[in-house]
């Protein structure tokens, strides 16, 4: 069961060839025999999961059911769930119960879908290989030395490994593509403002975006329908019309124009990335597309600026985890002052401390015209260079990462040779715009991720674009030896 895509899992439901309570006992018992080995989940719901399948169930068996009702999936642990521990990854938030329902879980409870539990990630989602959670490092389904990216690496791995039909994940700077990318996954970054961040617990609220993780464009499809949509709980929502992303998934993409940024295939690049890039340009070119260099000329500026802009938020949103209201509080405070120090001292980990220290200097008195605004005025050219390069071309199309999944262990005393690998991703997060990632081939045993890249709003566009390319490719069917 657990080799089938989503949308066959949901073909199977709905025809009564097999049931939710049964599928969910499936992935449950999965979990139980591989996890141990991948580190991919921090909490397992069996309880709430059972409960929501049998529920899934009587809706299947009413005729009132949706295209995901008795799907079992996961979720980042950044995702606030009622009743459920929503750690972020952190020493922080290892005791915190969330009083309340994130919109996007509540989006995918009210399709009737079950929550197999809570998945690893990077503290508060800030790293590229989710080794500084507090609950240790998440391994690579394709080879356990190696790291399945990050943020969202535990819901990578779990999807990757088939210990869920597929998973939420959030980009603020790649963490949903450079992942999938490692893993032989497709994953979507939205448009910012297309699903709700009420109940995602910030990093770096302009950047911030959630989106889903599965196997093929299809099952994203199938997602994003649930996801999607205005949410006056969230100021960062945008009111716009919701596509159906599914119904044009299989039109023709003779005449689509995609570009190659030169900037993105200088030196650094792994050779065989770029290999597998040029072959799905050939597959696209025998698709009926044209493909054309481009010019993303500021695109060398992104990490630079991202790394103000990201750290300055991250540093306001980070100030309530003081110790008072909720999560972590050192013991025997001597003041106040105590507390607040002792707590943020030994409830954050290294990289969350280091990106709070950035950020705070980058906002300080005689320093934020110099570093923060600079970079926020970056962030605009980078946005125009977007802008300008969608007059000439329909999407972009580059690597997720200038190599393949790197050792665990590899880069974690070199941070900036670790923010180097969002050096593909991060200019979408600047812009806003939406990027879809999906696999291109394997070295070594590793998968190769590329990305495309459209203009605001043209998920469904992406997503038509990426099945197309899966419809004669089998890179996404793959599954790594042992799972």
């Amino acid at each position: 069961m657990h080799e089938k895509t989503l949308a066959e899992l949901s073909r199977a439901l709905h025809s009564k060839a097999i049931s939710s309570v049964e599928l969910t006992e499936h992935y449950l018992q999965r979990i139980e025999q591989h996890d141990s080995q991948l580190n991919s989940f921090i909490t397992v719901t069996p309880e709430l999961a059972r409960e929501q399948a049998k529920a899934a169930d009587a809706r299947l068996a009413a005729g009132d059911a949706t295209a995901l009702t008795g799907i079992p999936l996961a979720h980042k642990d950044v995702f606030c769930t009622q009743g459920v521990r929503t750690s972020c990854g952190s020493k922080m938030l290892d005791n915190f119960v969330a009083p309340y329902e994130s919109t996007v879980t509540a989006r995918f409870n009210a399709a009737g879908a079950v929550t197999l539990g809570k998945t690893n990630m990077d503290e508060f989602a800030m790293g590229s290989s989710t080794e500084s959670s507090f609950y240790g490092p998440v391994c690579n389904p394709w080879n356990a030395e190696h790291v399945p990216g990050g943020s969202s690496g535990g819901s990578a791995a779990a999807v990757a490994a088939r210990l869920c039909a597929a998973a939420t994940g959030t980009d603020t700077g790649g963490s949903i593509r450079q992942p999938a990318g490692f893993t032989a996954l497709t994953g979507l970054k939205p448009t910012y403002g297309r699903i709700s961040r009420w109940g995602m617990i910030a990093y770096a609220s302009s950047l911030d975006q959630g989106g889903p993780m599965a196997r093929s464009a299809e099952d994203c499809a199938l997602l994003l329908q649930s996801m999607a949509g205005f949410d006056p709980q969230d100021s960062t929502s945008v009111d716009h019309p919701v596509d159906d992303y599914t119904s044009g998934l299989n039109g023709s993409i003779k005449g689509l124009r995609i570009g190659l940024p030169k900037e993105y295939f200088a030196s650094g690049l792994d050779s065989a990335t770029a290999a597998a890039i040029e072959a799905a340009c050939q597959q696209f070119r025998a698709l009926g597309a044209e493909v054309q260099e481009i010019s993303l000329p500021n695109a060398e500026l992104a990490i630079p600026a991202y790394y103000v802009i990201a750290p300055a938020e991250a540093s306001s949103n980070l100030s309530r985890f003081d110790g008072v209201r909720f999560g972590y509080r050192c013991e025997d405070p001597a003041d106040l002052t105590d507390l607040y120090k002792r707590s943020r001292a030994e409830g954050f980990g290294a990289e969350v401390k280091r990106r709070i220290m950035v950020g705070a200097y980058a906002l300080s008195a005689g320093y934020y015209d110099a570093y923060y605004l600079q970079a926020q005025k970056i962030r605009r050219l980078i946005k125009n260079d977007f802008m300008a390069a969608y007059e000439q071309v329909d999407v972009i199309l580059c690597p997720t990462s200038p190599t393949p999944a790197f050792r665990i262990g590899e880069k974690i005393d070199d941070p900036v040779s670790l923010y180097l690998t969002d050096i593909y991703t991060i200019t979408a997060n600047l812009a806003g715009v939406p990027g879809i990632a999906l696999p291109a081939g394997f070295t070594n045993g590793l998968p190769i991720g590329m990305q495309l890249l459209g203009p605001y709003f043209s998920e469904a566009h992406l997503l038509n674009i990426a099945h197309q390319y899966q419809q004669h490719t089998d890179w996404h069917t793959r599954i790594p030896t042992g799972y």
